[in-house]
């Protein structure tokens, strides 16, 4: 692993001594997991509409399955960029349709019923994962929550006054030091 930390960096740049625990959270690690799973997802609804849509018994809707699989890659990259907040509650609002769709799957006549009802389970539980992980991220990493005022304090360990009469007094000592 010090091998590949090492194979990007510059000459003049500090060398990788040793690996240790990353600094991701474990909703950090859920949120990552949920971007590559998008990418899987989506990458297989964008690829084999046709397989989906006879599984769930939804023949004739594979561009829609091909719109939810860029959909789901798009949230995916987002999950797993900076900003991962927003691509989970990206991938929040993809459940939502995925759902609704689904779910116009569960009637009588659909022969695959069974197979849309097992999606349908399936993708509330993701539902639910995704709901918990966007939480969990958004709390770990919310930024200016707490405003703190610092109107009373100047900056300086011993006042305003005493670093001016200190700069005057090296000035004084350099001038001093130029004169003689």
């Amino acid at each position: 692993m010090r091998y590949l930390g090492n194979l990007a960096r510059s000459k003049g740049d500090p060398k990788l001594l040793r690996t240790g625990r990353s600094s991701l959270g474990s909703v950090d690690r859920l949120g990552r997991a949920l971007g590559w799973f998008s990418l899987g997802l989506g990458g297989v609804e964008l690829m084999a509409p046709r397989l989906v849509t006879r599984f769930l018994g939804l023949r004739g809707r594979e561009a829609l399955v091909r719109g939810f699989g860029a959909r789901e890659i798009g949230s995916g990259l987002l999950t797993l960029s900076i900003d991962s907040t927003f691509g989970l509650v990206t991938r929040v609002a993809g459940d939502a349709l995925d759902i609704a769709t689904v779910a116009a799957a569960d009637r009588r006549r659909n022969p695959q019923r069974q197979n849309a009802r097992l999606a349908l389970l399936a993708l509330i539980g993701v539902a639910i994962v995704d709901v918990a992980a966007a939480a969990g991220v958004r709390a770990r990493h919310a930024r200016g929550r707490a405003i703190r005022d610092y109107s009373d304090r100047s900056g300086y360990p011993k006042g305003i006054d005493h670093a001016r009469g200190a700069a005057a007094q090296k000035v004084e000592r350099q001038t001093a030091s130029f004169v003689t």
